[in-house]
């Protein structure tokens, strides 16, 4: 993993935010972070948090995870539970999972291609209509192809290794409504299993340009 300070200015209050794969800090600079530290964790090629896990001493600590970020994050729960709130945004705990996640057959033809897809149609996809994707572009991820494929195919490994157990861990979910990578249906169908409350969103995968700030997010 790795990790960046959106904003480190010794504040009462953190936000640890897990991004989805393929991502970076880039696309998310425009949200304000006020009176709040924001650590930005990315690239799951390697899961370990051991650099950061005793560096979280504040008042206030919330946790928001994205997409892959949602599995991720869970991974390191124990590092988690004293937090006052912990938000899943379009993910869920199972990301490759017919039920609750992404169905396999489509999930592998991604791992297939993921070079040719981050080159064309995918970042399209990630975004509600072509307006918000033009704005994407301005200021794209910065990560080679090359490190975003290892990802992908490294995150596969992890999760065909792993036996996840679900012990309500998440204070609620946030779900697009028209979510083109993760079927809207199956994370709710996971959310309502768990009797986890939803906040239903009107928009794609990547909802933050519906958001000025990462306060609007708790």
């Amino acid at each position: 993993m790795q990790y960046t300070w959106l904003n480190k200015q010794n504040n009462e209050n953190l936000i640890i935010f897990f991004t989805g794969w393929s991502f970076d800090e880039t696309p998310f600079k425009f949200l304000k972070c006020e009176n709040f530290d924001v650590l930005f964790i990315y690239d799951y090629t390697k899961c370990s948090l051991d650099k950061i896990a005793n560096r979280v001493n504040y008042k206030h600590k919330y946790l928001i995870a994205w997409s892959m970020g949602v599995y991720a994050a869970y991974k390191f729960k124990n590092l988690f539970y004293d937090f006052d709130k912990k938000i899943a945004i379009n993910g869920t705990p199972f990301p490759v999972d017919d039920e609750f996640g992404i169905p396999k057959k489509p999930f592998l033809l991604t791992l297939r291609h993921a070079k040719t897809g981050l080159e064309g149609k995918f970042y399209q996809n990630i975004f509600d209509n072509f307006i918000e994707y033009e704005r994407y572009i301005q200021t794209p991820v910065k990560r080679t192809i090359e490190n975003r494929v290892e990802e992908l195919n490294e995150l596969y490994k992890l999760i065909q290794s792993d036996n996840i157990i679900y012990d309500h861990f998440y204070t609620y979910a946030f779900v697009s409504l028209r979510d083109k990578i993760i079927p809207s249906k199956n994370q709710i169908k996971f959310w309502t299993k768990f009797n986890t409350p939803i906040k239903q969103l009107e928009s794609g995968h990547f909802p933050y340009y519906n958001f000025k700030s990462w306060k609007e997010l708790l």
